[in-house]
């Protein structure tokens, strides 16, 4: 998932929210591949217990959509001081050189490997069916619309599958400018992006018993982005005292974890899915950055650095980690893996992924995406 990097000094806050959305990922998309029970966790905490953790890694992308359309928000409020003159082709050209070059390096890597011949990167269909083409499935990754591709055909290739939610964002920031310069008042804005958040339950009701279309349709997505957007030109008017945005951080957060632990998110994504967009918003809105000014316990600040670090490479993380994933299923078969390899294999499943995204970061994405960005701003002067 993707975030527009801030112009101000990172939030810790918002650091903290992507990095527990990526870990419910990862550890989603694990217990997929290698299911957990049998395992030192299932015996420690319950099976039952782990399996709530661990099945409803799609709330994770839900906190991503809601945080990008905060971010992308309030940062073009920031950069342009109203939507309304929010400039479309620098507005698109940040978003390319955010978005492009990692994607580009995922299908140059997917499409390397399933050349090589290993089979889990090579496209795939339902039974009796033929796979539909790579260079196919590289358009749709490439012209945001893989949600339909999974939507119609499944996870019709198992490392680009992700891209579905690259997908759903793209589409709603195509129009982002557009509706910038056409509705021009936030609060025409608002009540637009009110209304598609309205509108995301009723369609995910009508698709209930599909779930191609309840989790990776625009319109069963949307909700998240746009409850983000309006929290971004609505939180400025929160005035709450500290300890009353504590306690209510608090509460939503316990409330959000309930309904996470609670119901498959099979059972609750009609409403759930607002119900933990909504709740990520508030968290957005009344969380504190009070890990970073030093007066916070010792504690509170190794777990916010620990988390925040997935929340800054959470971009990579997302794309990328399913390749060490699957390279793993290629060289230790699930069936073959008893439950203390698998424990074993999930500890080298999060150091590689941790280590091949943070390089990738460093190496790649961070420095060509400086690159891009004063190039466009070179063009711009």
């Amino acid at each position: 998932m993707t975030t527009a990097p801030s112009l101000g000094p990172r939030s810790t806050r918002i650091d903290v929210l992507r990095g527990v959305a990526i870990l419910l990922v990862l550890f989603h998309h694990f217990n997929i591949a290698y299911r957990l029970d049998g395992t030192v966790l299932s015996q420690f905490f319950g099976w039952e217990a782990v399996r709530a953790v661990a099945r409803n890694g799609n709330y994770g992308v839900t906190m991503f959509f809601v945080i990008s359309g905060f971010l992308i928000t309030s940062n073009a409020r920031r950069r342009w001081g109203a939507l309304q003159d929010v400039k479309a082709r620098a507005f698109y050209g940040l978003r390319v050189a955010r978005i492009v070059p990692c994607l580009l390096l995922l299908l140059v890597a997917v499409n390397l490997l399933a050349w090589a011949g290993v089979a889990i990167f090579q496209n795939r269909a339902p039974a009796g069916a033929t796979p539909l083409p790579l260079w196919l499935v590289n358009l749709a990754s490439l012209t945001f619309w893989m949600n339909v591709v999974v939507d119609k055909y499944g996870w019709t290739n198992y490392a680009l599958g992700v891209l579905w939610s690259l997908s759903v964002e793209e589409v709603f920031y195509l129009f982002f400018p557009i509706l910038c310069a056409l509705l021009r008042r936030e609060r025409r804005l608002i009540a637009f992006w009110l209304a598609i958040a309205v509108l995301a339950p009723v369609y995910r009701f009508h698709r209930q018993d599909d779930e191609g279309g309840y989790l990776y349709a625009y319109f069963a997505a949307f909700d998240g982005i746009a409850i983000g957007c309006c929290t971004a030109l609505l939180a400025d008017s929160l005035v709450l005292s500290t300890r009353l945005k504590t306690l209510l951080s608090w509460t939503v957060a316990i409330a959000m974890v309930v309904l996470y632990l609670r119901w498959p998110i099979a059972q609750s994504h009609v409403l759930g899915v607002t119900a933990m967009a909504l709740g990520t918003a508030v968290l957005l809105a009344t969380m504190s950055d009070r890990s970073t000014d030093g007066t916070a316990p010792a504690r509170l600040r190794w777990i916010s650095t620990a988390f925040g670090w997935f929340g800054r490479r959470s971009y990579e993380l997302y794309l990328f980690h399913l390749i060490v994933l699957g390279l793993l299923r290629t060289l230790f078969p699930p069936a073959l893996a008893s439950g203390g390899d698998r424990m074993w294999l999930l500890g080298g499943y999060m150091l590689l992924s941790m280590a091949l995204c943070d390089a990738i970061a460093r190496c790649y994405s961070e420095p060509l995406n400086r690159w891009l960005r004063s190039r466009l701003s070179a063009s711009r002067a």
